[in-house]
């Protein structure tokens, strides 16, 4: 109750302080990379359940001539790659802190095609709120493989604590002024999850 309590009171506050910002912003993304400004996406949330997450559109959904989608690091413009750096296409994220279906901490939201690919262990990373930045996240981030990403997703939700919560919290601003852990090596995006051990 308590991790629900402060969800909502800092995503509330950070939304009424950021209007300003997110305007600015829809505008620029509008502008430089067109429309729909958000990224809308069915993932699971807790216990698996799918919900629509929000982010920034930070691609543009240029194709090739026969109209299928170009790749991710042919779509993804210098003005993208700022918003993916800066985190700041995540901030529409805070509209789903606030209305439960995600967390300001907690395993971050993958594929809902991934579900059926784990194990029961890394299973139980869907046992809490997914969350805007995670223990993997301040951990390596995007650097770190799938095994070593569920490990610290799991580990979070075995041993989560408000104070762990704070701890991730300050983490998280420090690797987002750093910018660290944004991209896989060779990698525009995030490589899929095949269900392999080693994560592939």
């Amino acid at each position: 109750m308590l991790k629900r309590f402060v969800d909502i009171l800092v995503s509330l506050t950070a939304l009424i302080f950021l209007i300003p910002i997110l305007l600015i912003l829809a505008l620029v993304i509008r502008t430089k990379l067109g429309s729909p400004i958000l990224f809308k996406q069915a993932r699971p949330g807790l216990r698996g359940k799918s919900f629509n997450m929000l982010k920034f559109r930070s691609m543009t959904d240029e194709t090739d001539l026969e109209g299928n989608l170009l790749s991710d690091e042919k779509r993804l413009t210098k003005f993208g790659l700022f918003l993916r750096a800066s985190s700041m296409d995540e901030l529409p994220g805070l509209f789903n802190v606030l209305v439960g279906n995600m967390s300001l901490v907690g395993p971050r939201p993958l594929l809902m095609e991934y579900l059926p690919l784990y194990s029961q262990q890394q299973a139980k990373r869907h046992n809490v709120r997914p969350g805007i930045t995670g223990w993997a996240q301040v951990n390596g981030r995007n650097t770190l493989s799938w095994q070593d990403k569920f490990e610290l997703d799991v580990w979070y939700v075995e041993h989560q604590s408000f104070i762990l919560d704070v701890k991730i919290l300050i983490l998280t601003v420090l690797k987002v002024l750093k910018r660290e852990g944004i991209n896989q090596q060779g990698q525009a995006t995030v490589t899929k999850f095949t269900g392999q051990s080693d994560g592939g």
